[in-house]
């Protein structure tokens, strides 16, 4: 089993009311894990959001607490309800209207990776599923509403943005439409997640870096920006998804000779949303 279901880094004084976080870019792949599936240990990680971590570790210099998931995404998405449980893959599981997360065998536990490419060769028992989910989802999903009342708390509203990254081809739509293509997709459920001002600064802050910025399309965000997003108590969150191709090689899954700018450019991304709201006068002390 992957070591730790999360890490927290934690900023020396807690001055910013955003909290950023990494649910895909675990890579903790166990042998007892790796031994059960039919994929290589390269192939394996094709849906990781690799080096997203490292893309925005520099959260806590700028007052905001960084959580980042231990356990990979082939293993468990923290990015899925955990009822989201895939017939096709565990044992004693009924099928239940139509999910198309599940369907394409993207439930809580995944069938896939990248690609459609199976990970097991049968099905898992239920009690492993079970497992999983108590071990390494539920912990995540309780440090990260913990984190976030704590930032309302202290300052009277929150902003999750919700780290992730995408498949160059993923845009190749939008390319296609005579559009530029965008380097960065926020996604706030189409307004449901996060009020507007907030979505319009954070976009303000990628752009001002150099990046080319759309919204909600093809991603408006998952289970994290709607279970979390609360606009009307001041609970927001923003899924931000960038093009893997422009800091990384996705066939060798390694960082590409453009890593360290991108690293770079995100800083002044990472400085100006962990302002939000700084203007506000905080509820509490720290």
């Amino acid at each position: 089993m992957p070591k730790f279901a999360y890490e927290v880094l934690h900023p020396d004084h807690h001055t910013s009311c955003v909290v950023f976080a990494s649910p895909h870019s675990g890579r903790d792949y166990p042998w007892s894990f790796l031994r059960k599936t039919v994929l290589d240990e390269h192939t394996i990680r094709s849906s990781e959001d690799a080096f997203v971590d490292q893309l925005f570790d520099c959260a806590p210099k700028y007052g905001a607490s960084f959580l980042k998931a231990g356990a990979p995404r082939a293993f468990i998405d923290l990015n899925r309800s955990a009822d989201e449980l895939d017939p096709a893959l565990i044992e004693g599981v009924r099928k239940s209207g139509h999910n198309p997360r599940i369907a394409s065998g993207l439930g809580v536990v995944p069938r896939v990776v990248a690609n459609g490419r199976s990970i097991y060769r049968g099905k898992i028992p239920l009690a492993e599923a079970h497992q999983r989910i108590d071990r390494y989802w539920r912990p995540y999903h309780t440090q990260l509403q913990k984190m976030l009342d704590a930032a309302h708390q202290r300052h009277g509203q929150t902003v999750l943005i919700d780290c992730h990254s995408m498949p160059h081809e993923a845009m190749d739509g939008v390319a296609r439409g005579g559009m530029r293509r965008p380097d960065v997709v926020l996604g706030d459920r189409f307004g449901a997640a996060a009020g507007g001002e907030i979505v319009d600064r954070i976009e303000a802050a990628f752009a001002s870096a150099g990046f080319i910025v759309t919204r909600n399309a093809p991603f408006a965000g998952a289970y994290i920006t709607q279970a979390y997003g609360r606009p009307s108590r001041a609970q927001h969150a923003v899924q931000v998804e960038i093009d893997r191709s422009i800091y990384m090689n996705e066939q060798l899954i390694r960082p590409n000779g453009s890593f360290d700018d991108v690293r770079k450019a995100l800083r002044t991304v990472v400085a100006e949303v962990a302002s939000i709201g700084q203007d506000r006068v905080p509820l509490a002390a720290e």
